[in-house]
C-alpha cells in the first residue's frame, strides 16, 4: 500500500479577522505546500516523521495504530496535537486506520520553512482529512479551529474567495493575475505570528460586525476587478485603515516602515509572517536594508 496527499499552502490577501465571521476573503494558495506520504511498514505500529524543506527530520513519533497512544517522540507538544487529529478522523470515519492499516510508515514533508507561516498545520489537516475521505472543514473545527479559508487553499489551486458556512462554506475560485504582478512581493517579518492568540484578542472587541463585513466585502470585489497598480494600491490602504481602526493597533507600514513611499498591507493576523508590498524590484533594497532579507515575488510565492 502506497498512498500521496499534498495540500498548497495559504496567503489572505483581503479579510483577515472579519473572515471569522462570514466576510468575504480573497486567499491566495500558494506555490509552496506539504506532502503526505503513507506507505505500509514492517513493524507493529504507526511510525510517523515531519520532513523540512531540506529533507531533515524535524519531528518523528511512534503510535500506536490500535488505539493511538503515543510509543515515543521527540516533541510532546507537537505529538499531543497530531494525535487528537488522527482521534478526530477516526471518529468521522470509523473505518480510518482500519486493522490493515496499523502498521504504517508516514512522511509529512514541507516544501517552505516552518517559520514563514504558510500553513505547516492547515495543509497536514487536509491531507489528512483526503487520507481518511472525511470532511476537512469538520476535522479542522474538531481540532485547531479557525475559519477554515487555509484549508479552502490547501485544496484549490487558484485564486479563491471565501465566506466562512459551517462545514460547508462559500469557495469560489476566481481569476486573480494582475497585470503588475511583478511590482508585488512578500517580504517576511522575520518573526511567526501565532494566529490562534490573534483570534483570541479579536474575540474580545467590540465592534459592529455587520458594518465590517459590509465593507470588507466591497473592497474584495473591487481589488478583484481593479485593472492598475494605483487603483489596487488605493484599494489595499483602505483595507488596512478599516482594520487598523476595527482592531485598534497601528497599520504594519506606520509602526514598522512609514518612510516606504509605496504600500504595505498586512497578511492574516497581523504582526507577523508575511506582508504584501507593492513597488519595483529595486524598491525592495528598503526592506533589505532594515535587516528583512526573504523577499519572494509574487510569481515566486503564487499558484
Amino acid at each position: 500500500m502506497s498512498k500521496e496527499f499534498y495540500g498548497n499552502g495559504k496567503l489572505l490577501l483581503t479579510g483577515e479577522y472579519a473572515i471569522l465571521d462570514g466576510a468575504k476573503g480573497l486567499a491566495l494558495p500558494t506555490a509552496f505546500g506539504q506532502y503526505l506520504k503513507v506507505r505500509q511498514g514492517t513493524q507493529n505500529h504507526m511510525c510517523w516523521k515531519s520532513i523540512d524543506e531540506h529533507g531533515k527530520v524535524w519531528f518523528d513519533a511512534e503510535i500506536n495504530s490500535t488505539n493511538l497512544q503515543l510509543i515515543s517522540t521527540s516533541d510532546n507538544e507537537i505529538a499531543e496535537p497530531l494525535l487528537n487529529i488522527l482521534k478526530e478522523a477516526q471518529k468521522l470515519n470509523s473505518d480510518f486506520l482500519a486493522q490493515n492499516e496499523r502498521n504504517l510508515n508516514i512522511e509529512a514533508r514541507i516544501t517552505f520553512p516552518r517559520n514563514w507561516g504558510l500553513g505547516t498545520s492547515s495543509t497536514l489537516i487536509a491531507n489528512i482529512a483526503a487520507w481518511a475521505n472525511i470532511n476537512p472543514y469538520k476535522l479542522l473545527e474538531a481540532s485547531f479551529g479557525g475559519s477554515g479559508y487555509d484549508i479552502a487553499c490547501a485544496t484549490h489551486n487558484t485564486a479563491i474567495t471565501y465566506i466562512r458556512n459551517g462545514h460547508k462554506p462559500h469557495v469560489q475560485e476566481v481569476d486573480f493575475n494582475p497585470d503588475f504582478a511583478d511590482q508585488l512581493f512578500f517580504v517576511y517579518l522575520n518573526q511567526k505570528q501565532n494566529s490562534r492568540d490573534a483570534i483570541k484578542r479579536y474575540r474580545t472587541l467590540t465592534i459592529h460586525k455587520e458594518q465590517l463585513i459590509t465593507k470588507i466585502n466591497a473592497l474584495t470585489d473591487a481589488i478583484l476587478n481593479c485593472e492598475n497598480l494605483g487603483e489596487f494600491e488605493m484599494l489595499l490602504n483602505k483595507h488596512e485603515a478599516l482594520l487598523a481602526d476595527t482592531l485598534g493597533l497601528p497599520t504594519i507600514k506606520n509602526s514598522l516602515f512609514p518612510d516606504y513611499t509605496n504600500t504595505i498591507k498586512s497578511l492574516g493576523a497581523w504582526g507577523g509572517d508575511f506582508i504584501l508590498a507593492t513597488g519595483k524590484k529595486t524598491a525592495m533594497d528598503y526592506f533589505r536594508n532594515k535587516g528583512y532579507y526573504t523577499i519572494l515575488p509574487y510569481t515566486k510565492m503564487i499558484l
